[in-house]
């Protein structure tokens, strides 16, 4: 992997071992409409700070793994007329070559901001095993990178457009500690509660990151810890919308597949919910972003 270019910003608090939190691009180019996209952009970054840590928003600009950006990327990553590619983990190389505009997913996320030494990682929802996975073979490559790069990952669960309970299976295959954040129960990105327990539940930031340092520490340079963080109550969609909605949904991308089925699912969450989905997606990454960076301090003290 080519190394990143990182803002001065982040390269004196990695050298100070100040606390540093990656933030995905992927949500601002493909999963917010504009307008909102560049309003929530600065919100994350604001959240971060405000919790005593430096962002690290992550994108692929003209070829070039960029880890922070300056307020004029965050607009053109914002543009939906700069046409950004959507960019897995298996992708950066060819972005790279090719000198292409790109958002990263999880995937790439991760990889970039352990490649850069960053090791708390903030986004919405983790990517997971697909319904109909048994035909399709549809598993996001989020899983695999999390399973081998130590990067604590913090989200609200998996989306319940995905067969949750094989995305725990696959979890506990690849020995990635699931951590339930005040909650036994794994969230469902827009419902705070699915019907799979977790493993792990912790109660603070200080306990979150006692469990991340002990694992580093025990098992260094293998798996990430994955923080699965409720959507805050008042923002979490009501059961019956969130369940029409889901099956509309799922009716829909019946013929969609692979890395086109999420948007494709989100996009009609957004425009049949009036508005409501994307309220809860915004709360719960910003709630997500300030959890992170308090676990962040908590690993940098």
């Amino acid at each position: 992997m080519s190394t990143p270019s990182i803002t001065e910003e982040v390269r004196t608090a990695l050298a100070e071992d100040r606390p540093v939190v990656a933030l995905e691009s992927t949500i601002l180019s493909h999963g917010l409409p504009p307008g909102r996209n560049r309003e929530v952009a600065a919100k994350l970054e604001d959240v971060v700070r405000a919790a005593g840590a430096v962002p690290a928003t992550v994108a692929v600009l003209g070829g070039v793994a960029k880890v922070g950006l300056s307020a004029a990327e965050l607009d053109f990553v914002c543009d939906p007329a700069n046409d950004l590619v959507k960019l897995s983990r298996r992708d950066l190389g060819a972005a790279f070559a090719l000198g292409r505009d790109g958002a990263t997913t999880v995937a790439s996320t991760a990889a970039l901001a352990h490649a850069a030494g960053i090791g708390v990682f903030a986004t919405g929802g983790l990517g997971g095993v697909h319904r109909g996975a048994r035909e399709t073979w549809d598993v996001s490559a989020d899983l695999d990178v999390l399973a081998t790069t130590p990067v604590l990952v913090v989200c609200s669960g998996v989306k319940s457009i995905l067969d949750i309970g094989a995305t725990l299976e696959l979890l506990e295959t690849r020995s990635v500690p699931v951590l339930g954040y005040r909650t036994d129960v794994f969230p469902a990105f827009y419902r705070r509660e699915s019907a799979f327990g977790v493993p792990w539940r912790v109660d603070g930031p200080a306990q979150a990151a006692a469990v991340v340092a002990a694992h580093r520490g025990s098992v260094p340079g293998t798996a990430g810890v994955l923080l699965a963080n409720p959507i805050p109550p008042e923002f979490e969609m009501d059961v019956e919308l969130h369940d029409r909605l889901l099956a509309e949904g799922l009716e829909l991308t019946r013929d969609v597949h692979g890395k086109d089925v999420t948007p494709a699912l989100l996009e009609h969450f957004h425009s049949a919910s009036g508005g409501v989905s994307l309220d809860a997606n915004e709360a719960l990454v910003v709630s997500n972003a300030a959890l992170a960076s308090q676990v962040a301090v908590e690993l940098a003290g």
